[in-house]
């Protein structure tokens, strides 16, 4: 009897600890030591000898990077703090766009004045006229390009969505499209002056469009083609200049007409194409230093995943020597925001930016597999067929990923509905992190919605 009793005693102290056991966490059941709570702070360095991954991280505690198209309400440019502070490893990479777009205004100044005056007032009207295309009317890089042309030649007035009637900076001024604006009383814009070789001219946009195709897209090629040889049959050699958002819509005009009319024509990020077009009459862009936001957009994501000082290899050098120079990129720590700075492109030294895909020798060097385990992430273009993003942002992108360790999985949109990218991201737990490039910048939710 008394060795039934202990063997009855022996089978119940096994079935107590079997039934402890099962209290443990799964997640930690391949890791011993991991933490049974790692929150917010599962972003810590990985260890040496073992990859970064997505692992037992919450979706919604991995890196996010939001890069080109800055979260922020459509109408207003007002950032979106709530997607900007979704959690402690999300940033925004991108270019400063006022400072940009304040470059290409005094651009078109600085190349206005230093023309022969008669030459350039193609009909001796005394007005010197210049049309507009512009990209995405609810883009806040569009807009600022708008205002910066605006603001430079004197045509801009005050933004009455924003109650304004006069003008003190960048931002106050209107950037709505006007249609056209023959006899200059158009209510978004006034007439300016400028004075070149001694006489002074009034300055007057006579038309400006947002250039969107039928299925929706905006920052359209061909609708700027086809819209120049419209403008040219309502104004004729009243247009004296030509001004793009960018150089996808600035080139499609250049080649549908002002080449070979001789009308001077500007656009904005230094595209190869447009580049090499300034040798041929092309006469000027704005370099948005794309290697360095392209760095920068990996860079983040990068140090995001390993948990280490945001900066590193950025503005102090990572075990392989990479770092960016101060000149060439700002940090807001209050928006979480980085933001390389531009450069204009003009006759002057438009050689030196030819190759607009080519590395940066400064920030390519490899970094150990040790230092920063391969991590396979997430990462979308918005349009795939948007010249700038995948004519140069993208071989940018593939530039980096290698030498920083990511294996990137590249997704391009149609460049019309937000769905069509959100929808690709069916698991996000197969990544350890996120870089996402938005149609509209209203819409960080419907990704971040993703990783809840």
């Amino acid at each position: 009897m008394k060795k039934f009793l202990a063997l009855v005693l022996a089978l119940c102290m096994v079935l107590a600890l079997a039934a402890c056991g099962d209290s443990g966490s799964p997640s930690n059941s391949s890791n011993p030591s991991a933490p049974a709570d790692s929150g917010s702070n599962s972003s810590a360095a990985p260890s040496d000898s073992a990859p970064a991954s997505s692992g037992s991280v919450a979706n919604a505690d991995k890196p996010v990077i939001f890069f080109n198209r800055q979260p922020s309400n459509s109408q207003t440019g007002e950032l979106d703090m709530d997607a900007l502070t979704f959690n402690d490893k999300t940033y925004y990479v991108g270019f400063d766009a006022v400072q940009g777009a304040e470059l290409q205004g005094q651009m078109i100044v600085d190349y206005l004045q230093a023309q022969d005056p008669d030459t350039l007032d193609r009909n001796g009207d005394g007005v010197i006229g210049y049309v507009l295309c512009i990209g995405d009317i609810g883009h806040n890089d569009s807009i600022a390009r708008t205002r910066g042309a605006r603001l430079a030649l004197g045509t801009a007035v005050g933004d009455p969505n924003q109650g304004l009637t006069s003008v003190s900076g960048i931002n106050d001024v209107d950037s709505a499209p006007i249609g056209t604006n023959k006899d200059g009383s158009a209510k978004d814009v006034q007439d300016g002056s400028i004075t070149i070789g001694g006489k002074t001219f009034v300055v007057r946009e006579l038309a400006s469009k947002e250039m969107k195709n039928g299925a929706g897209a905006t920052w359209d090629a061909t609708t700027a083609g086809d819209t120049i040889n419209a403008w040219v049959g309502d104004f004729g050699d009243e247009i004296d200049v030509v001004v793009s958002n960018n150089d996808g819509m600035g080139m499609a005009v250049f080649n549908a007409w002002s080449q070979a009319a001789g009308v001077p024509t500007f656009g904005y990020d230094a595209n190869s194409d447009a580049v090499a077009a300034i040798a041929d009459g092309y006469c000027g862009t704005i370099s948005q230093n794309a290697d360095v936001q392209a760095y920068l957009t990996l860079r983040v994501l990068r140090n995001a995943l390993d948990g280490v000082d945001i900066m590193t290899g950025i503005s102090t050098p990572d075990a392989a020597g990479n770092v960016l120079d101060a000149s060439v990129f700002k940090y807001d720590d209050a928006t979480r925001c980085f933001y390389a700075l531009n450069g204009a492109v003009t006759a002057d030294n438009y050689t030196s930016y030819l190759d607009a895909t080519a590395p940066n020798p400064a920030f390519n060097n490899q970094v150990s597999e040790a230092d920063a385990p391969t991590a396979k992430v997430w990462l979308d273009i918005f349009n795939s067929t948007d010249n700038f993003l995948n004519g140069t942002y993208l071989p940018q992108l593939q530039n980096y990923d290698g030498i920083l360790n990511l294996d990137v999985e590249y997704i391009s949109g149609d460049g019309q509905t937000e769905s069509n990218i959100t929808d690709r991201l069916a698991n996000p737990d197969a990544y350890a992190g996120f870089a996402i490039n938005m149609v509209k910048t209203d819409n960080a939710a419907s990704y971040l919605n993703k990783l809840q």
